[in-house]
């Protein structure tokens, strides 16, 4: 089964040959094979890592791997989704490697790990990883390999505190974090000796060549899909959203110099293409992009966009993607609320949503998806009300338009504005509050799980002191009542899941992740902050 799924990936890379000292590495997903070939971040560090000649990679999913090479040295994964963290300790007891990282002696691996998830707020996972690294991987991972190259026969302790040396290289085991009390706030967060940084700065690329497809695969999730992005990070800012403010600042690829290229690449070996990026219809030359796939050449490519803004929707773009095999568009509008769109800074007008619905309409796509969001800070019924009655005014304008408003609960994230407030503990009533006033409108409403958005706070605002809790609910399944079990068991040991979840954090308190250095100083971030709080109807200014 494993031969069969690996031969029908077409690489568009070349493997280089191991040397015959080449180190013996494992780049695992931790998740089944379609969903983990499906990430393009997965699909760049593997091709990264198998394109040097001085390692020998060999790839780990939950359900299939490789041949596992012996006397193993580096085990990375890549972590896009924070409830995979149950199949990485799975996977590392497959291994049989010791979870946490103080177990672990020369004999064993380095565990290192990067993605979104570890590069926003890692320490909730800090103890399972000898190495994280922190941002883009375009010069970290080289800067990595040849840092563990210099030690790589040294004992265990002097490996760490060598590669703790490279910029965007974070080793948990070498801060210490204190807290006031076993279930009160940190006290401090400080580095071991004075040889390890007090910070660590994500690392940021600033090319202009952009990540593409290694692999195209009928295997993967999205079938033989070629992926290619646009856009890195979201010139829009928006006060809750972490695809902006931790992957500032808003890169664009060159459209001759690697764009286009990149997509003739790979449409020589697949006619299925998606274009990513959390903005990329703001493409500088998007226009000139278009007009590239409308070529009649192109006529049996299957495209599909990640997310596109609203004002960017023409007739123009609508037509060339419905004749393109799209059926429908994902716009993120937030809410129907302008004074909510203003407290997030998402420049937005409720016509211009009415009209990328009508234009959507014009030129042939079947369905418009919009996505809400409930529970935002300083929300008030009212402005769930000002949701409905947009989407009924969409339906008025554009009949016959198939519409979805997708709603999830706010989330704080690490590195926003909003990463102080805590998640509304009303969200649950609102959602079911628009699935009814939806409903009666005859619009499909598609909430996400209020609970999962409350595990997702969890591990998102979490301390090192949750690694504990991990691994008790993982024995117990991931549901929400087996975290509640836990925090039962270990009452005395962390705080109460109301403080991480639902709690409005002080302005001056140490943060899980206050070692670690975002885009921008947490100065610009209460900035922001405050910016926000400025419109809050007046009953409920919090500070």
């Amino acid at each position: 089964m494993n031969s069969n799924i690996f031969a029908a990936e077409r690489l568009l890379f070349t493997k280089a040959t191991p040397n015959t000292d080449a180190i013996p590495t494992i780049f695992a997903f931790p998740n089944e094979y379609t969903v983990g070939i499906t990430s393009l971040g997965y699909q760049i560090v593997w091709a990264t890592l198998a394109m040097r000649s001085d390692l020998e990679v060999n790839r780990l999913f939950t359900d299939i791997h490789e041949q596992l090479p012996r006397n193993l040295e580096l085990v990375g994964f890549s972590v896009s989704w924070e409830l995979d963290y149950i199949n990485i300790l799975n996977l590392l007891e497959f291994l049989e490697i010791p979870l946490r990282s103080s177990r672990r002696t020369d004999s064993h691996p380095l565990i290192f790990g990067g993605g979104t998830v570890l590069t926003a707020n890692p320490e909730p996972f800090a103890d399972f990883f000898d190495v994280i690294l922190l941002g883009d991987g375009e010069n970290l991972l080289d800067n990595f390999i040849d840092a563990y190259q210099e030690v790589r026969h040294a004992d265990r302790s002097t490996k760490l505190e060598k590669l703790a040396q490279v910029p965007g290289v974070y080793v948990p085991s070498l801060y210490e974090v204190t807290y006031r009390d076993a279930t009160g706030l940190i006290k401090s967060i400080q580095p071991i000796n004075d040889k390890i940084p007090a910070k660590i700065e994500k690392q940021t690329y600033r090319g202009n060549t952009l990540s593409a497809s290694t692999v195209v695969t009928e295997k993967a999730a999205w079938e033989n899909i070629y992926m290619v992005e646009v856009v890195r990070s979201c010139p829009e800012m928006c006060r809750f959203c972490l695809a902006s403010y931790l992957t500032l600042p808003f890169r664009t690829a060159s459209l001759e110099g690697s764009l286009i290229p990149a997509i003739e690449k790979g449409l020589e070996v697949t006619d299925r293409l998606g274009l990513l990026g959390a903005s990329v219809t703001q493409h500088p030359e998007f226009e000139i992009l278009l007009d590239y796939l409308a070529k009649p050449k192109y006529d049996n490519v299957r495209l599909s966009i990640a997310s596109v803004r609203t004002n960017t929707v023409t007739e123009k773009l609508a037509e060339i993607l419905a004749k393109r095999d799209t059926r429908s568009l994902t716009i993120a509008v937030e809410s129907g609320s302008e004074k909510l769109r203003e407290i997030i800074n998402k420049k937005l007008q409720n016509d211009e949503i009415i009209q990328a619905a009508i234009n959507a309409k014009a030129g042939g796509l079947k369905g418009i998806k919009l996505y809400g969001m409930v529970g935002v800070p300083g929300e008030e019924v009212a402005d769930l009300d000002a949701t409905v009655s947009m989407m009924r005014e969409i339906k008025k304008a554009a009949p016959g338009l198939r519409l979805t408003l997708g709603c999830s609960t706010f989330v704080p994230k690490a590195h926003t504005p909003f990463q102080w407030f805590g998640v509304n503990k009303q969200a649950e009533k609102r959602l079911k509050y628009l699935e009814k006033n939806l409903k009666a409108q005859g619009i499909e409403f598609r909430p996400e799980s209020y609970n999962w958005s409350v595990i997702q706070a969890l591990i998102s605002r979490g301390d090192r002191r949750l690694s504990h809790l991990l691994e008790l609910t993982r024995d117990y399944g991931d549901s929400l009542g087996s975290y509640r079990r836990a925090f039962k068991e270990l009452r005395g040991k962390l705080p109460e899941l109301d403080y991480y979840v639902h709690g409005n954090w002080d302005l001056e308190q140490v943060l899980p992740w206050s070692h670690l250095q975002g885009p921008l100083p947490v100065a610009t971030l209460q900035k922001h902050r405050s910016m926000a709080i400025a419109n809050f109807p007046q009953t409920k200014v919090e500070t």
